[in-house]
């Protein structure tokens, strides 16, 4: 059996840090990091204006067994309020996570290709024929 894992992950525009606190105090949670995109290594084609730096990239609040991720969008990303949930995997193995995302693919919509990042030996975006999206990410 292979190992995964999944969880909500919430997207906020720029008011993550916000929803971060607020669900902490609501549900007795422990903000376990919070990231934002100005602590990554810049890339110089693509400078971030200071909103940009500000926005929060990662965000983990434990509560009880759970996870709940956040994030803030892309400055100027379509944003709708209460359609901002989307399902994180975690699988184990950088195999399974091609499985699952070229599965998910069928019908649907690439965002991001999956790819190597400072945070995950594989990391992509989808959205899949149903319209759900899906971060699929590698555990480092």
């Amino acid at each position: 059996m292979m190992s995964i894992s999944l969880n909500p992950y919430l997207f906020f525009d720029g008011t993550t840090r916000e929803a971060v606190h607020f669900y902490e105090k609501v549900l007795g949670g422990k903000v376990m990091s919070i990231m934002t995109y100005g602590d990554m290594p810049g890339d110089p084609n693509f400078p971030l204006t200071d909103d940009m730096k500000n926005r929060v990239m990662h965000a983990h609040l434990k509560v009880g067994d759970a996870d709940l991720m956040f994030s803030d969008t892309y400055e100027g990303m379509p944003y709708q309020q209460g359609n901002n949930i989307q399902i994180a995997i975690h699988p184990k193995e950088e195999e399974r996570a091609r499985e699952i995302f070229a599965a998910l693919e069928e019908g649907g919509q690439v965002i991001i290709p999956l790819h190597k990042t400072d945070f995950s030996p594989l990391y992509g975006m989808i959205k899949d024929k149903l319209g759900v999206i899906f971060n699929v990410n590698v555990p480092e």
